[in-house]
């Protein structure tokens, strides 16, 4: 009757059409439609001829009870475009994601977004793979019961997952393991962003900006290399790896609890043979430019680099003293005895030691100072 009304004041000339179009929310083509539908059929013509009819694309309620008794029974835990993924490939829902949410939503089975907060620019990915590198870790209980160090490294190109490992701890060591996977598989990298944890960075103060000059050991391994290293002061500033660990989040422990995964061995085989490629098929965006910034390591003995060091002077007999432990250096073809030379111990990601100088590896150990005998004594022998 409101139609009839304002198109009635149209036809009189009390209103122009376009006014009359603006009251009634609608275009002034749509109007015009209308207009014509008017003047040919009177008000029957203004009847929404959808009206009492089944809507064609509307979801079965055996549909709608099925999607409802998988999220209640099997998966609660999930977020909903995870629950949506699983649903239609595992269970042959054929349903979109905004219609699923909206399900979910309306029987109080999916929590409804917070509004959001004010504008902020989002920072641009650089054009390239292999330009800029996140290195994180997110502490979560990943299995059941128990709580781990997923420590991933993403591409900031396209978001790709380079590396992904969990560890009792982030430290020192699981930073090294993750930067030799990576220069390793793909090659040299431009730049590195992190946190200011201790093990990346040595900070004066507490909240204060990073000392000047940096000698830790992974300070040590980027300005070998010549990687840039860019940390972030705030978790708003590594947005791109908090969502990205959020996702995770989302996802992991759900998936590893439906493949009946109680350890982390299993759970470390489940990302590389799984959850990885999946979650780069889906999450990774096409970077602006197809060419890549990676170049390939020549020349460097990553064993070595990659560990952590500490300097020594070698003993009167040949001995290297390393807290509690005594290494007995042995004859090399290049020496006879080390005696007064410095020296470097290194602490290596296969937990060993070895004891190197002038960069060439003179002797290894196991974690209990006992010798590991070389390819070359063991050919002598």
């Amino acid at each position: 009757m409101t139609r009839v009304e304002i198109i009635q004041k149209a036809l009189e000339g009390r209103i122009n059409w376009v006014q009359a179009a603006t009251i009634m929310g609608i275009t002034s083509r749509h109007l015009f439609r209308l207009r014509l539908l008017y003047e040919r059929f009177g008000i029957p013509g203004l009847r929404d001829g959808r009206s009492g009819r089944r809507m064609p694309s509307r979801i079965p309620p055996q549909v709608v009870d099925e999607i409802c008794r998988l999220r209640r029974e099997r998966y609660s835990e999930f977020s909903v475009r995870h629950f949506h993924q699983f649903a239609t490939e595992k269970h042959g829902v054929r349903i979109s994601y905004t219609m699923l949410k909206t399900i979910l939503q309306t029987r109080e089975l999916a929590p409804k977004a917070r509004g959001r907060g004010k504008y902020r620019r989002q920072r641009e990915r650089r054009p390239m793979r292999g330009m800029l590198i996140h290195l994180d870790a997110s502490t979560h209980p990943w299995i059941a019961g128990t709580s781990r160090d997923l420590v991933v490294v993403l591409d900031d190109a396209d978001g790709r997952i380079l590396y992904a490992r969990f560890w009792e701890q982030e430290g020192t060591m699981s930073t090294l393991a993750a930067l030799k996977h990576v220069l390793v598989r793909y090659g040299r990298f431009c730049e590195l962003y992190t946190d200011r944890g201790s093990h990346f960075c040595l900070t004066l103060e507490a909240g204060g900006d990073p000392a000047e000059k940096q000698h830790g050991q992974v300070s040590r391994v980027l300005k070998v290399l010549g990687i840039g290293h860019i940390l972030a002061r705030s978790p708003e500033a590594r947005g791109r790896g908090e969502r990205a660990f959020g996702t995770i989040q989302g996802r992991l422990p759900q998936e590893l609890r439906l493949a009946g995964i109680k350890d982390y061995d299993a759970a470390d085989r489940y990302l590389d043979e799984v959850f990885v490629p999946d979650f780069n098929k889906r999450f990774t965006v096409r970077p602006a430019e197809e060419e890549t910034a990676f170049v390939r390591l020549m020349g460097v003995d990553l064993r070595l680099l990659m560990s952590v060091q500490h300097d020594r002077i070698v003993r009167k007999d040949s001995t290297v003293q390393f807290g509690a432990l005594t290494l007995q250096l042995p004859p090399t073809r290049e020496r006879r005895h080390y005696v007064r030379c410095p020296v470097v111990v290194h602490e290596l990601l296969d937990e060993t030691l070895g004891v190197s100088y002038q960069g060439r590896l003179v002797a290894r150990f196991t974690d209990q100072g006992a010798l590991i005998p070389s390819a070359a004594s063991r050919k002598a022998a």
